[in-house]
């Protein structure tokens, strides 16, 4: 890798020769500026505004503009003898844990390559005390003509250094945040938290740029001659989701079915909220109803209570027939043990009263028989009738 800057680290009184080498690169696809008329290429050339004669590189420098609009000169000779100590020079100033500092600082990021054997040594010395510390190292240094802050770390078996914004360079973030008053159920942060659980982590080197493909097929089609326009889709309005427990419920469904899991959201918990459907403004947002799942041994629950207070149709109506029932069955059994004593009054009427003639005729001649039988048979007719009567007035 090429190097941008040649200098030393200074660690102490140790100091250590380095190469500095960009550590990233643009992968981004870059586009001319042409005429549409006939597709020539548009340049821009660098012409002297006295003479207007164009320029090349080797004959321009810097200048600064003053106020007036007269331009100072300034060379690559008098930065060079500026009395600064980073001129070439890291200056590491302190060690400090990583998490003290804040992301937002993050710049560009560096490589620092040992040059040459002697650098080995020290820089080495310096890589094992960042590893072995657990800290990182923050310096100053120069670079296109200004001092820069910078992070030191190591990275695998290499120091890298971050360049980093000062700290008034940090904009203080006034009027970003929500101005209004928004309450957090835990309902919500729970299926926020199952969300998360379930995207669970990424592989960092897996990640790509889909647009950068998508861009490089189109100039592939274009350049054969075979590319064919696609409607591209309308650009959704800025429509705001109002039942937000039934979008997390449905993200977390999402998030679980392109992974090959079993649903099993909005069971339990957080999950088991209610949520109404509810419109939006702009463009309609698409809501899922939370729903519980009935399985066996789950008992179903009841129906719910009407507005103002009363009871359901379906409890009124088991209160309404539990009485009739009720009523139905006494009635059942009165004329069950009527008729059961009407029919026991017959019998032991007529059992005692044809014992008492049968008795009464023991000595009495045939004829005499006779006339006593006909007189219980009557006697037993006469019970029938009266228990008959008690029946009908029963019934």
């Amino acid at each position: 890798m090429r190097s941008i800057w040649n200098g030393a680290i200074s660690f102490g009184l140790v100091s250590i020769p380095i190469k500095l080498v960009n550590a990233t690169e643009s992968h981004s696809i870059s586009f001319r500026q042409i005429h549409l008329a006939d597709g020539g290429r548009i340049r821009y050339r660098k012409v002297c505004e006295l003479d207007g004669e164009e320029v090349s590189g080797a004959e321009i420098g810097k200048g600064y503009e003053e106020a007036d609009g007269s331009v100072i000169p300034i060379t690559d000779e008098d930065l060079a003898q500026l009395p600064l100590a980073t001129a070439k020079t890291i200056e590491i100033m302190s060690f400090v844990p990583a998490e003290e500092i804040d992301p937002l600082q993050m710049d560009a990021a560096y490589y620092l390559a040992a040059n040459g054997a002697t650098a080995a040594k020290p820089y080495t010395l310096l890589r094992e005390a960042l590893k072995r510390s657990r800290k990182v190292a923050i310096a100053k240094y120069a670079l296109r003509g200004r001092e820069r802050l910078g992070m030191l770390r190591v990275v695998d078996d290499v120091i890298a250094m971050h360049g980093l914004l000062w700290p008034d360079e940090i904009r203080v973030p006034e009027g970003v945040a929500p101005d209004v008053e928004v309450t957090v159920r835990d309902a919500e942060l729970d299926l926020a938290d199952a969300l998360m659980a379930t995207l669970g982590e990424v592989e960092m080197a897996s990640l790509h740029d889909d647009y950068r493909d998508a861009v490089e097929a189109m100039i592939a089609a274009k350049a054969g001659g075979a590319f064919e326009p696609v409607e591209a889709p309308g650009k959704p309005a800025g429509g705001q989701v109002i039942d937000l427990m039934a979008a997390l419920e449905k993200s977390v469904r999402a998030a679980k079915a392109s992974r090959g899991e079993a649903d099993g959201a909005g069971e339990g918990g957080a999950g088991q909220a209610g949520t109404e459907e509810t419109g939006t403004t702009g463009a309609e947002a698409e809501v899922t109803p939370m729903r519980r799942r009935g399985g066996p041994g789950r008992r179903t629950q009841a129906a719910p209570k009407a507005v103002g207070g009363k009871k359901s149709t379906a409890a009124s109506a088991k209160k309404t027939a539990a009485p009739a029932a009720a009523k139905s069955t006494s009635a059942a059994s009165k004329k069950t043990a009527v008729k059961t004593t009407a029919k026991s009054t017959a019998k032991s009427t007529a059992k005692s009263t044809a014992g008492s003639t049968a008795r009464s005729a023991g000595g009495k001649s045939g004829a005499t028989k006779s006339t006593s039988a006909a007189g219980a048979k009557k006697a037993a007719a006469g019970a029938k009738k009266a228990a008959a009567t008690r029946k009908r007035t029963s019934a």
